[in-house]
């Protein structure tokens, strides 16, 4: 079902508050379609990112452990990771895969394409799946990234969601659609 688009909001005046390797913030002045004003309506610009549903041929989902400082928590996730520059998503599922934990795989699926927060946020979040997948080497972390690597299998996926030590709701969102397609 195809809806009709809406009229978007009318920028008048945008203004830049931060610059920071990896994201702007900025003021925007808008009118909408109503004729109403927000004077200082934020959006935040990041980079677009990719995050990978890794199974092996022994049917374990491949995650990874990290400490979030958002969350001030530890959050078991996906694979993923910032697309660089004009990268192809699925070169960037397959870069961050390989890089935090070491496997890789020849057969990869497009899972879900979703906006992270489309209201205030213009990054989107590339979900793929990887099948079959093999730990080849070990993982080459960048210096502020401290992970871990776990496998599951996909009934202790569903535990550690109900049970909220996997928070990431995107990430979530992309496990469901992949048990919905008969992935797990």
């Amino acid at each position: 079902m195809k809806l009709p688009a809406l009229a978007p909001w009318q920028v008048l005046e945008r203004k830049q508050l931060v610059q920071r390797s990896f994201l702007t913030l900025w003021q925007d002045r808008v009118r909408l379609p109503n004729g109403a004003t927000i004077d200082d309506f934020c959006v935040l610009d990041t980079p677009d990112w990719a995050a990978v549903l890794c199974i092996t041929p022994e049917r374990q989902v491949v995650l990874v452990r990290q400490y979030r400082h958002g969350i001030r928590a530890t959050s078991l996730e996906l694979p993923a990771g910032a697309l660089e520059s004009s990268e192809p998503p699925l070169a960037g599922a397959q870069r961050e895969l390989a890089e935090e934990t070491g496997y890789v795989s020849q057969s990869w699926q497009p899972l879900l394409q979703a906006s992270l927060d489309p209201a205030r946020a213009s990054a989107q979040a590339h979900f793929f799946c990887a099948r079959d997948a093999l730990c080849t080497r070990s993982p080459q972390l960048d210096a502020s990234e401290d992970i871990e690597t776990l496998l599951v299998s996909p009934a202790e996926l569903f535990a550690l969601i109900e049970s909220r030590e996997l928070v990431h709701g995107i990430h979530i969102a992309a496990i469901l659609m992949a048990e919905r397609r008969g992935w797990l």
